[in-house]
């Protein structure tokens, strides 16, 4: 018996790896393709297209798509509705599409709302606040927030400012 959790109203394909102790909750969908670590939470609502990897234990929130294009590593928090584009240059139709890579690295907090255009590195425990829009890369073990995010804060790994640091 599996330790593997899917809600009946999950689609999920046969050809998704999906790792133990996972939960795939209420109207999930994930493609072919996609990797899920262990222990992972995949919110109501959520979408995982054909080629993501997740890594363990990562906590995607209600509503969020992660397209094709875009890896977390474990341990990573991914608020409500939060949004990752893979395009740079969108068009309902283009010969020339090609996806661009996005990559959350180990540890790392995306607030909700937050928007995270492609082609980024957001780095190890770093935190992009609530509704910030991340247009840059951003450093390992730093806040930011804002439209266009900016850095604010030095955090620790538990995603506390850093006395005596500031940016």
């Amino acid at each position: 018996m599996s330790d593997i959790y899917i809600h009946p109203t999950a689609v999920v394909s046969p050809d998704a790896e999906i790792g133990s102790g996972t939960k795939v909750w209420m109207n999930v969908q994930v493609r072919e393709g996609a990797v899920i670590g262990d222990g992972c939470i995949l919110s109501k609502d959520s979408y995982i297209d054909h080629g993501v990897r997740i890594g363990s234990r990562c906590k995607i929130q209600n509503g969020v798509s992660i397209y094709n294009g875009v890896t977390i590593e474990d341990d990573v928090f991914v608020g409500p509705n939060a949004a990752f584009t893979n395009d740079k240059v969108p068009r309902a139709f283009n010969d020339d599409w090609q996806i661009t890579q996005t990559h959350l690295g180990k540890g790392c907090s995306i607030g909700a709302n937050a928007t995270i255009v492609c082609g980024l590195t957001i780095g190890e425990y770093a935190m992009v606040a609530a509704g910030s829009v991340v247009t840059k890369d951003v450093p390992p073990l730093t806040l930011v927030m804002g439209s266009p995010a900016r850095p604010v804060a030095r955090i620790d790994q538990a995603g506390n400012k850093v006395a005596g640091e500031f940016l």
